[in-house]
């Protein structure tokens, strides 16, 4: 049931509304932050599809047919092959893929092609989630863009990203966009708390910490965190009030820094998190919209120098670095130039 999910009101209504008047999307596209929900909302979608005893329009959540969707089979080796393949639930009709790499390969679209194309084997509808659906290279999103062009009355695609601008306009316009939104910080303190993760002191620091997220509050080393947010900080500081380039080209240089590969593109994002909330209060708006309220009187600094224009150029660029990540690309010059950009636009 959609009410057993934290956060995203809105789109627990939209989503009723869908089965209310059994008008279910052949293609979905969630977009929203990372950690926010998507697949836990996807998955609860292909239940109350498929459930056989539902509550209302909902998914009973406890019967077989509920239980079986809600265990997805990954592959148990590291073979290539293994991760290209859809990775079917407990239930025959619901499956996931990912990218097996940097990007979607074509024979995963082309299984989906194939498989959209049969009946339901049990239920009364075939579902299949694409994470990371901002993963696609050229030949893999032609492939998919086949399959959204001949939608089949019992199929359903659900595309997830936290990207959605990094997907081909065709695909985005053959698709109903659901956006999700940043959980507040109280939603995720109630959750931690709630599901006796932590406690309320440790819970509500790892909230404000989340930047709307639950997903990173479970998972994020909260020191970690703050560390890479107050480096974060100091390049937005510099692009939005000093437009000092040694500052730059030193946070450049770190952010770079082979050793940290793994964090880099957490950290743009987390820059753009940052970008959002600055122009947030620049404008004035509720805190409970400002993801790290924690650090406000730091915002409203960055804020003084920052506009929709602004904050709109900065967004653009950093998410043409990040697309250009998709391909083997020097890091270091590639970073240099986005941060002396934006100290200049």
């Amino acid at each position: 049931m959609f009410d057993q999910i934290t956060g995203n009101d809105r789109v627990k209504s939209l989503l009723r509304r869908m089965l209310e008047e059994q008008r279910v999307p052949g293609a979905l596209l969630f977009s929203g932050e990372e950690g926010v929900g998507k697949k836990l909302f996807a998955l609860e979608l292909a239940r109350a599809l498929n459930c056989r005893n539902r509550n209302g329009v909902e998914a009973c959540g406890v019967c077989k047919v509920c239980t079986r969707i809600t265990n997805i089979n990954f592959p148990t080796t590291d073979e290539l092959e293994d991760k290209r393949r859809i990775f079917w639930t407990d239930h025959p009709d619901v499956g996931l893929v990912q990218p097996p790499g940097r990007v979607f390969h074509v024979i995963q679209m082309r299984a989906i092609e194939r498989e959209v194309n049969y009946h339901p084997y049990e239920g009364n509808a075939r579902v299949f989630l694409i994470d990371d659906a901002d993963k696609f290279n050229d030949q893999s999103a032609n492939a998919l863009l086949k399959t959204l062009e001949e939608p089949t009355r019992t199929s359903h695609l659900i595309l997830i990203t936290a990207r959605p601008a990094m997907l081909l306009p065709t695909i985005r316009s053959r698709c109903q966009q659901v956006r999700f939104s940043p959980l507040t910080s109280a939603e995720i303190e109630h959750y931690l708390i709630e599901k006796k993760l932590a406690n309320a002191a440790t819970a509500k620091l790892q909230a404000r910490c989340a930047s709307g997220s639950i997903g990173r509050a479970l998972s994020g080393d909260l020191e970690s965190y703050k560390e890479r947010r107050d480096a974060m900080i100091a390049v937005l500081k510099a692009v939005a009030l000093t437009g000092d380039r040694s500052v730059l080209l030193r946070a450049a240089e770190g952010l770079a820094d082979a050793r940290y590969k793994d964090e880099y593109e957490a950290n743009l994002e987390l820059l753009e998190t940052l970008i959002r909330d600055s122009l947030l209060v620049a404008v004035n708006a509720d805190p409970e919209q400002v993801v790290n309220v924690d650090i406000l009187p730091q915002l409203k600094e960055i804020a003084r120098g920052t506009d929709a224009k602004r904050a709109a150029n900065w967004i653009a660029q950093i998410e043409e670095l990040r697309e250009q990540l998709l391909v083997n690309i020097n890091r270091k010059p590639a970073t240099d130039a986005l941060f002396l950009t934006m100290a200049t636009s």
